[in-house]
């Protein structure tokens, strides 16, 4: 997948294309049942499928009191688009000169000239430009005149009839729900860091962990122990995963995750791994004293290795 990070790095003679729009935030079930439609239909009209993005939530700058925080950061956000196969991904800086772009200016600079774009896929609530002025009528309209379709998209709605969305997939996250957060995405949900120094106290447990830095990329679920995976130079491998703040010590200004790899003992200082949670295990304890705490962490081992067999 080419990615553009500004519309003039897009080649003059890219294109004709087949567009869709938006966030794309946690690239979920509904996102990925949007991109293969696009693809389908590039592949079918000999297009080039194209996914427009942002390097940010649109509302950090037009009302950051009101913006979620993320399910994932670009990056990782990149990486899963990649995964579709789309041809190409242009990502827009949304800062206060975008968020002053008409639709207007939209369709003309950014979809017809840039993108040469021949069919754009959008939802009927598909808003864009200046103060969200746009809606899937006005691109109607421009399409008329510069020579692009407009498509509409249905919902997706794996679970009980509702549409999947990041905001759903936020909740059950904070919630500690992380089975049921990767039916909406459609794989486990992860986060990414580097592995930092932390207090060993894992090691002189017996449970040596590898400790994500502090403000590591994606959302962090609820504080608990999961049984997860690692993955190590493209390789996975098996962990129990404690979130919390170590209740049971003096406890740490913020939230830490932790994975004990159930097959490795390797020193990943240093190391920028991926974390993905399968199942919670249990919620996070203040224990009474060191004992009863290795005890538990044996147990959390024991099922964290049959709920991942």
């Amino acid at each position: 997948m080419k990615i553009f990070r500004d519309p003039a790095e897009i080649p003059s003679d890219f294109g004709p294309s087949a567009v869709t729009i938006g966030k794309f935030d946690g690239v979920h079930a509904g996102h990925r049942a949007i991109i293969r439609r696009l693809i389908a239909l590039a592949e079918e009209r000999d297009l080039a499928s194209v996914v427009v993005t942002f390097d940010r939530n649109p509302l950090a700058v037009v009302a950051p009191q009101a913006c979620p925080e993320p399910v994932m950061s670009l990056e990782q956000r990149l990486d899963k688009l990649a995964e579709t196969g789309l041809d190409a991904c242009l990502v827009l800086t949304f800062d206060a000169e975008r968020s002053a772009q008409t639709a207007e200016s939209f369709c003309a600079d950014l979809l017809a000239d840039a993108l040469n774009a021949q069919s754009i896929l959008v939802g009927d609530d598909f808003r864009f430009g200046h103060k969200g002025r746009g809606d899937a009528r006005l691109l109607r309209e421009k399409g008329a005149d510069l020579g692009f379709e407009v498509v509409n998209i249905d919902d997706v709605a794996p679970l009980d009839g509702r549409r999947a969305s990041s905001t759903w997939v936020r909740e059950l996250l904070a919630a500690g729900d992380v089975e049921n957060a990767a039916v909406l995405l459609g794989r486990p949900h992860s986060v990414r860091g580097e592995v930092v120094h932390g207090a060993k106290r894992g090691r002189e447990l017996g449970f040596p962990t590898a400790n994500l830095e502090e403000g590591a990329q994606g959302f962090i679920p609820a504080d608990g122990v999961y049984a997860g995976r690692v993955r190590v130079d493209d390789q996975w491998h098996p962990a129990a995963v404690s979130v919390g703040n170590n209740p049971t010590f003096d406890g740490v200004p913020h939230k830490q995750v932790e994975a004990y790899l159930l097959d490795m003992d390797v020193d990943l200082y240093g190391a920028v791994v991926d974390v993905e949670f399968v199942a919670r295990i249990r919620g996070m304890v203040a224990f009474s004293g060191i004992q009863p705490l290795i005890a538990q962490m044996g147990e959390d081992v024991a099922a964290a290795r049959k709920l991942l067999n």
